[in-house]
């Protein structure tokens, strides 16, 4: 497989990320294209098998391959491992947090607090943030980035919740007001990054693939404060598409 079939992969699986792909400067893609493809096979593998045991056992292939790679050694023959260690190299090892951060969705338990969603999203999304970023010419310390990791993250998570709930990934106990409250703690993490990016620290337009929040995650983050359904158009989602690709907008 090729960084550009990585790519056509997304569209399918994941369409914000194949546009933020698209969105990236060429020299930029094949690294984007790359790591999108293989955080949907770690979290395949993690959701892999009802029994933990089978999709820890797969996620540890996949903690011993990018091992492999970090060391310099070539990887096992496997679709997108091998265009991965080709466009990463060993900067790659990072990846191998994402791994272990995923371990937690294998065990098939709910959440027991709010709290423990965060830190679960921080873990998962800041991780593969950060490594976008640093593909697109930001250094992974920006302050920017666990902002908005959390608040993409977080809306990509409360986005899910029918399907995460129906794999025990949801939260044990109250689950409204506990949705609501994380859907404000995104919308302030999203402000925050925003305020930073003006104030602080300014995001060049290369980057601004690497940081896109999703079509509507600011406005899917409202809704469900309000103990809406978040609804999102397709003229709304290609809108948000083109705002990225033309303006840089890394949030809309």
């Amino acid at each position: 497989m090729t960084p550009e079939e990585c790519a056509r992969t997304l569209q399918q699986s994941d369409p914000d990320r194949f546009a933020a792909v698209m969105a990236a400067q060429p020299a930029d893609r094949a690294r984007l294209a790359t790591l999108y493809a293989a955080n949907l096979e770690i979290a395949s593998a993690a959701l892999s098998s009802a029994e933990p045991l089978i999709s820890q056992m797969r996620l540890q292939w996949w903690a011993d391959q990018i091992d492999r790679i970090a060391r310099g050694a070539a990887p096992d023959p496997h679709p997108v491992l091998i265009p991965l260690a080709e466009a990463w190299g060993a900067d790659v090892a990072p990846l191998a947090d994402l791994v272990e951060a995923r371990r937690r969705d294998a065990m098939r338990e709910p959440f027991d607090l709010p709290g423990d969603v965060i830190a679960h999203v921080d873990a998962c999304t800041g991780t593969l943030m950060r490594l976008a970023a640093s593909a697109c010419g930001l250094p992974a310390d920006h302050p920017v980035i666990p902002l908005q990791a959390r608040g993409a993250g977080l809306a990509a998570w409360l986005r899910a919740y029918p399907r995460l709930q129906s794999l025990n990934l949801g939260l044990q106990s109250g689950a409204e007001p506990a949705l609501a409250s994380l859907a404000v703690t995104g919308l302030q993490a999203l402000d925050s990054a925003r305020l930073s990016a003006r104030k602080d620290q300014p995001i060049p337009k290369r980057a601004a693939p690497a940081l896109f929040s999703g079509a509507g995650a600011t406005a899917a983050l409202r809704a469900i404060a309000h103990g809406d359904t978040a609804q999102l158009s397709e003229f709304k989602r290609k809108l948000s598409y083109l705002r990225l690709s033309f303006q840089g907008r890394w949030q809309d």
